[in-house]
């Protein structure tokens, strides 16, 4: 790739990763990326779902396939000790975003001067952390017409020069939960006259546990974390009540239904043990990422040609991380797949860190294989035309 190119991209991660806006604030952000496509001479339209940009190449005559990149930062306080750290207090990009709009803007730049035969449309999304953005982009109409989509990750597991491209399901359900404690407040010299919320609670922290634990096939990967605890006034006062919040992550229809009743189970029996009122909710959230087959195949296409055979790896198992784009997949076939962006010192710190930084070499591999992978399933669809 031509190394001004390259550069350009840096300038643009680099930038964007300086300002970091929220799900639905993505509103500088978008002003940046409709700069960078008037540069490139590209049509496009902002204000799409508040904060989305969408763009399209055209190619002449033929089919349309849409690429994806996702804008939202974290409400996370940086540590990185970048030059080019967040200028915004409380809020960064820890997961990827920023080179994910570079790397889009990149494949604009390429297919710009090269589309494939038919359309190309950039789907520059707000609000995948939160807000499930791509439904929203879906009711705006961008998928009208599209044939394919695709789209990818950058992802530390994997080394700089390999793309992971698996068939099937790659991310899970990601469901969460909430349940509320009410048991009777009290003096905590005499807890035989109360109804103590946080042992209650603790038992649900401990009996929730036992469901993937004893009651879910190993095979079938799939997590249940309660991430949030409170309750309690004063160390002296028993609890009268108490909260829980949590996440659901599971691989499978069946086993994420049995992980939901066993919830419900688990909670309406230490009720009764405790004589007290224990509510539960489950909230739905995104749907897995199912790669689909003829999709697949172009994607591993375009990954031979940008990074050769060896660099087309695969993803060992299903990530339990949730992604929007599943919203897209319900609608036209596609597949989403996994960038290496690992950095030297930094193999142990996960995305949605505040030391999180990827290698920037990643950034020209996506570009190219964004735009070869729009050329390849352009062409595919011309000849099945």
């Amino acid at each position: 790739m031509d190394a001004d190119l390259t550069k350009w991209m840096i300038d643009i991660r680099r930038t964007i990763h300086s300002w970091p806006e929220l799900s639905y604030q993505e509103e500088k952000t978008a002003e940046f990326i409709s700069a960078r496509l008037k540069e490139l001479g590209i049509p496009h339209r902002t204000g799409v779902a508040r904060t989305g940009v969408v763009a399209e190449i055209d190619g002449g005559p033929g089919a349309t396939v849409a690429l994806r990149a996702d804008m939202d930062a974290l409400p996370l306080k940086e540590e990185t000790g970048l030059p080019f750290a967040s200028r915004v207090p409380g809020v960064m990009h820890a997961c990827g975003h920023d080179g994910h709009v570079a790397m889009l803007l990149g494949a604009a730049a390429l297919l710009s001067q090269n589309p494939g035969p038919g359309r190309v449309r950039l789907i520059f999304q707000p609000a995948e952390e939160k807000g499930a953005g791509a439904q929203e982009m879906i009711r705006e109409g961008v998928l009208r017409g599209v044939s394919a989509i695709f789209g990818g990750h950058i992802d530390r597991h994997f080394q700089v020069g390999q793309i992971a491209v698996n068939e099937g399901l790659i991310c899970a359900y990601t469901d969460s939960f909430s349940i509320s404690v009410r048991g009777r407040g009290g003096h905590a010299a005499w807890p035989h006259e109360a109804i103590d919320a946080i042992v209650v609670g603790s038992l649900l922290v401990m009996s929730i546990q036992t469901i993937v634990s004893r009651e879910v096939n190993p095979a079938y990967p799939c997590v249940v974390t309660v991430g949030r605890f409170s309750g309690g006034s004063a160390h002296n006062v028993i609890a009268e009540e108490a909260f829980l919040e949590g996440t659901i992550r599971s691989t499978h229809k069946d086993i994420r239904r049995r992980i939901h009743e066993g919830l419900k189970r688990i909670s309406r029996a230490v009720g009764d043990l405790h004589r007290a009122q224990v509510k539960m909710t489950i909230k739905e959230g995104y749907p897995p990422v199912i790669n689909s087959p003829r999709e697949t195949a172009w994607a591993k296409e375009a990954a031979q040609t940008v990074v050769g055979p060896s660099g087309v790896v695969s993803q060992p198992h299903p990530s339990l991380g949730g992604e929007d784009f599943a919203f897209y997949l319900r609608k036209v076939p596609g597949c989403f797949v996994r960038f290496g962006a690992a950095k030297a010192g930094l193999e142990g710190i996960p995305a949605h860190s505040p030391r999180f930084d990827f290698d920037e070499g990643v950034l020209p591999v996506g570009a190219r294989y964004l735009a070869t992978v729009a050329r390849i399933a352009l062409e595919g669809l011309s000849r099945k035309g």
